[in-house]
């Protein structure tokens, strides 16, 4: 029997959406305010969920509180009053667009938990905008 386990957290982070081999002016028409060459900001929203079998012994899909460090060093440590563009080196070379961010998270995370687990992540950039990434 799987069952699924999720955890919320919260982030507030700063970025500017552009491509560097694009002209101001072709940047602004695709992204328009979110190409402010002085960045902007969102105070984002995510819920992971780890899914598969209970263990016989705990009781437990994940013990919640690994699953809270985990989120803290690899997400919220990494991420909160940063800007994304400066300061994470994942997006060095990659535009922070809400499905970019939420697949760097999935594989921070996919890094550390057990193997056996599956996962899914879903970002609220905004509370009616948001994006889900499972590794597929």
């Amino acid at each position: 029997m799987k069952v699924t386990v999720s955890r919320k957290a919260h982030f507030n982070s700063a970025h500017r959406l552009y491509r560097p081999d694009w002209s101001f002016e072709k940047n602004d028409a695709i992204f328009g305010k979110c190409n402010n060459p002085n960045f902007h900001g969102h105070n984002y929203d995510l819920t992971v969920s780890v899914t598969g079998e209970i263990d016989p012994e705990t009781g437990y899909v994940v013990d919640v509180k690994i699953l809270k460090d985990f989120i803290k060093s690899e997400i919220e440590d990494a991420f909160d009053h940063k800007n994304l563009n400066v300061d994470v080196p994942e997006f060095k070379n990659l535009n922070p667009t809400a499905e970019n961010i939420v697949v760097v998270i999935f594989n921070k995370l996919k890094a550390v938990l057990e193997p056996n687990l599956e996962l899914s992540v879903t970002l609220y950039e905004t509370p009616r905008n948001f994006v889900t990434y499972s590794g597929d």
